[in-house]
């Protein structure tokens, strides 16, 4: 259960990034929009350490 939780942990984190990365891209990124991404990509990535 454990193993399924975190993998889903990591592909949320990946999925997050790519949208990061995509936003920073656009001509005139939405700072709103990259700061909320930014903050579920570190919950995120403290729920994974938590888990190891």
């Amino acid at each position: 259960m454990a193993d399924s939780h975190s993998q889903s942990l990591i592909a949320k984190h990946a999925m997050l990034d790519a949208r990061i990365t995509s936003e920073t891209r656009r001509p005139m990124p939405d700072e709103i929009v990259l700061h909320a991404l930014k903050k579920q990509k570190l919950r995120i990535k403290e729920a994974i350490a938590r888990l190891t």
